[in-house]
């Protein structure tokens, strides 16, 4: 059974590509989201309860 291949050449690279692309984007929305004070003071609360401060 022999199957063409052919086609596929490259597609890991893409998919790399893409998911870096993607991951660049979602931490540069993260980054503008903690800019702002009230989801820092969010972060900072859950971190100090956590921690039992």
């Amino acid at each position: 059974m022999d199957t063409d291949n052919r086609g596929d050449e490259g597609m890991a690279t893409v998919e790399y590509a893409l998911v870096t692309v993607a991951a660049a984007g979602f931490a540069g929305l993260l980054v503008v989201i903690l800019k702002s004070d009230e989801a820092r003071g969010l972060l900072l609360g859950i971190l100090r309860g956590a921690l039992g401060t």
